[in-house]
């Protein structure tokens, strides 16, 4: 039980890999805080790991909205008198209506929009949580980024990967912040992997396409959200006390 009783508050959690991961440290005893902007699909996933014996709250926020997002982390860390665990599972390339557009393809508006989609609710939300691990002089902080953010994406486009590449320096620069306090941050960095908004584009590839990406990887399949989960519990545990500025790539070794 690497959890037990750690508060762990988790963003984007109502599914894909945030809910994954929320399953795993609630099954090893976290007290799971999820926070996302759909309250019905928030109560549910709650509401699930609470069925199956864990401990879960709801907290709906939107990530992106600043005023949100502090009275949410005070109202967790007064609730429950630390946060030991943040997980900044936000982000996404497929908010844009084709989310492979090239540079010349893309509009300021989009790009704009996947900048913010994937780096402003990181930032908020660790802007608005580390004043709370300072104090407990502890924490582990675990960020999302990709393999697009190591220009490894051939099918996303330059905001998406430009955004991803910022996590990972972001996280790098906040390592040498935060280790004095004792909190550790890292990130990882998934291959396409087949959560709910991410299924259904890939079951529209043709057959010869899905069969190359597979091919291309060392352990012939594509990730599922489980996949990252268990390597952001890993980082979220005491397993990795003594790493921090890293970004994991999850990409079954491609």
């Amino acid at each position: 039980m690497r959890f037990t009783d750690k508060v762990a508050l988790i963003t984007a959690v109502a599914s894909g890999i945030g809910r994954a991961t929320a399953d795993i440290m609630a099954r090893e005893g976290a007290v799971v805080v999820g926070a996302d902007n759909n309250p019905e699909r928030l109560e549910a996933a709650m509401a699930a790991i609470r069925a199956a014996g864990g401990r879960a709250h709801a907290r709906v926020c939107d990530a992106l909205d600043e005023a949100q997002v502090n009275t949410t982390v005070a109202a967790v860390a007064d609730e429950f008198g630390r946060i030991d665990i943040l997980v900044n599972a936000v982000g996404g390339s497929t908010i844009i209506e084709k989310s492979g557009a090239t540079v010349d393809e893309l509009t300021f508006a989009e790009w704009q929009k996947l900048i913010d989609f994937n780096l402003s609710g990181t930032f908020l939300f660790t802007h608005a949580v580390v004043p709370v691990m300072q104090r407990q002089r502890a924490g582990k902080i675990v960020n999302l980024s990709s393999i697009a953010g190591r220009g490894r994406s051939a099918a996303s486009s330059s905001a998406y990967a430009a955004a991803k590449g910022g996590i990972i320096a972001f996280t790098r620069k906040l390592s040498y912040e935060l280790g004095p306090y004792g909190i550790n941050i890292n990130a990882i960095a998934p291959s396409t992997t087949l959560t709910e908004r991410i299924r259904p584009h890939w079951e529209r590839r043709s057959q010869e396409d899905k069969a190359r990406a597979i091919d291309n990887t060392p352990l012939r399949r594509v990730a599922e959200a489980v996949d990252q989960a268990k390597v952001i519990c890993f980082l979220a545990s005491a397993d990795a006390d003594f790493v921090t500025g890293v970004t994991i790539d999850v990409t079954g070794g491609s």
